[in-house]
């Protein structure tokens, strides 16, 4: 098991990046929690990064980028709201699940022709995605358990499975992404995490909360379980991979 401090060791990222190269798994730290991640066009290294986890190809992990440009490259096209909340959040604790673009050689699990995109607010996981391009990167834990905000609880979780661990530290602010699907008119909040929805709710029409007659600031988290158990919208199996209840990246990755 290979633990590098990326705070203090100067090789910790190229290792890292090379690891990734290879196909392997790697733990980082982020703005929201620690993930684990993987070269998204490495279908290989994407499978086993689902193994790892103990997740099916069902619950797809979301994709880390370290530009606003690489997220227009990786989506057919970026909606109004999209491109709203990304000059307002990114970088940030905010995923926004998108249509991929159909010519991308890469397979993150069932995804209904959708991907979960965010740009981390983090030097190091910017970086090392500037060493590496794209990430599947999902919460560093196994499912159903809380996600790893220090580089012990992944390390306990994860063991072997990860070819190399970066420990920058206690990770951001210990609470996952907020994620939003901007597929379909209105957006709707997937999963409620660090940005709270009046602040998207102010940017963007969202979809009423069920029981709502206005669109209040609330918790998603109703909502993102019922789309999960993220069915129905082609963004739902991004979305399963990203709202997991206990796994929470929430509490991903799985958004991170």
């Amino acid at each position: 098991m290979d633990i590098r401090d990326c705070t203090t060791d100067s090789g910790a990222l190229d290792a890292a990046s090379v690891a990734v190269s290879n196909g392997k798994l790697i733990v980082l730290p982020t703005d929201t929690v620690y993930g684990i991640g993987a070269d998204a066009f490495n279908p290989a290294a994407v499978s086993n990064l689902l193994d790892a986890k103990g997740r099916g190809r069902q619950m797809p992990p979301p994709v880390l980028v370290g530009t606003k440009e690489t997220a227009e490259a990786l989506a057919e096209s970026l909606p109004q709201a999209a491109r709203d909340l990304i000059a307002e959040f990114w970088p940030g604790a905010l995923t926004i699940i998108v249509k991929a673009q159909p010519s991308l050689a890469w397979d993150l699990g069932e995804t209904a022709g959708t991907v979960a995109l965010r740009m981390p607010d983090s030097e190091t996981a910017l970086a090392l995605l500037q060493r590496t391009g794209p990430l599947a990167v999902s919460s560093a834990n196994i499912h159903a358990q809380p996600a790893a905000t220090t580089i012990d609880e992944a390390t306990e979780m994860l063991g072997q499975s990860v070819a190399l661990y970066l420990d920058g530290g206690k990770a951001g602010g210990g609470v996952a992404s907020t994620i939003v699907d901007v597929t379909s008119e209105p957006a709707r909040i997937l999963r409620q995490g660090a940005i709270e929805r009046e602040k998207i709710a102010a940017l963007i029409e969202l979809e009423e909360l069920p029981g709502s007659t206005t669109d209040e600031p609330g918790s998603a988290s109703d909502a993102a379980s019922g789309v999960t158990e993220e069915a129905g919208s082609t963004a739902s199996a991004s979305a399963e991979g990203v709202s997991e209840t206990a796994d929470t990246d929430a509490q991903d990755p799985t958004a991170p």
